[in-house]
């Protein structure tokens, strides 16, 4: 049996990759906060919009939510990519700050996005 598609990945793991990809509903996006009760008045509802946001957001806001587990918990949750989510968890244990928590977050996360996209798409 042959169980890989034309694109040389299997069916199962292109559908993984693409629930990963998807747009969210406004409900399910991740919503940016300085801290609890101030919201930045930014949102990423994919995993693309996440990888821009993080370069835009203000630096205080990725703290809060590296530190509190936010990130690593809606990854794995909401987009179910829990080799992201892994990635993360592993970043909070250097403990970095302002610009190089934002660099190091974003080298993540954009390597992720891109390696998922180029397989989705071959």
């Amino acid at each position: 049996m042959n169980f890989h598609s034309e694109r040389g990945i299997s069916p199962l793991i292109s559908s993984s990759i693409a629930r990963i990809l998807r747009k969210l509903s406004r409900e399910n996006a991740f919503y940016f906060f300085t801290s609890i009760g101030n919201y930045t008045g930014e949102n990423a509802a994919s995993l693309e919009e996440f990888v821009n946001k993080i370069r835009e957001v203000n630096v205080k806001s990725l703290e809060f939510h590296l530190y509190r587990g936010d990130f690593e918990k809606w990854v794995a949750e909401v987009l179910e990519d829990k080799e992201l989510a892994e990635e993360i968890k592993s970043l909070q244990n250097l403990k970095p700050v302002g610009d190089a928590l934002q660099g190091q977050l974003y080298l993540i996360v954009s390597k992720r996005f891109e390696k998922l996209k180029s397989e989705f798409h071959g």
